[in-house]
């Protein structure tokens, strides 16, 4: 599983004309699943998000968690983060995992970020045609990738 996460002043999402999901001050979240992730992979991702320190302390360091600013997140499936470019021009998306798989373990991620979080979250709807806004905060933004724990 990869994220990309961006912090943000606000974030929407609009699906079809009407916004589906909105939040101020947090974080945006791309979520890729590849067709190899589990649930161990949702466990380990969910605490990295709830515990890293991507805002800024009284001393303007990157120092408190999304928690601790009583941050939102909306999260966004985005299963391009799996592109290969490596051979033409075209991408291939062989390594993101199929609706099958990859829709039980995106609601099981939701699920569970927002027990770790202990609110709800905001979310796009999975293979919908999204237009996503931000206004990047920093800008700070980096990825994760739960097969890189250690």
């Amino acid at each position: 599983m990869k994220v990309v996460i961006q912090r943000v002043k606000k974030a929407s999402v609009i699906i079809n004309k009407e916004t589906k999901g909105k939040i101020n001050k947090g974080y945006l979240i791309l979520l890729g699943i590849e067709n190899t992730d589990t649930f161990q992979d949702i466990d380990w991702l969910c605490g990295k998000i709830s515990r890293i320190r991507l805002f800024p302390d009284d001393n303007g360091l990157m120092n408190k968690s999304i928690s601790e600013v009583q941050g939102n997140i909306l999260l966004i499936s985005q299963f391009t983060l799996y592109a290969s470019t490596k051979k033409g021009n075209r991408p291939s998306f062989t390594k993101a995992a199929a609706p099958n798989i990859a829709v039980p373990l995106y609601e099981k991620f939701i699920h569970n970020l927002q027990s770790v979080l202990r609110k709800p979250i905001e979310t796009g709807k999975f293979g919908a045609n999204m237009e996503v806004s931000l206004i990047n905060d920093g800008p700070v933004t980096l990825t994760i990738d739960s097969k890189n724990k250690e």
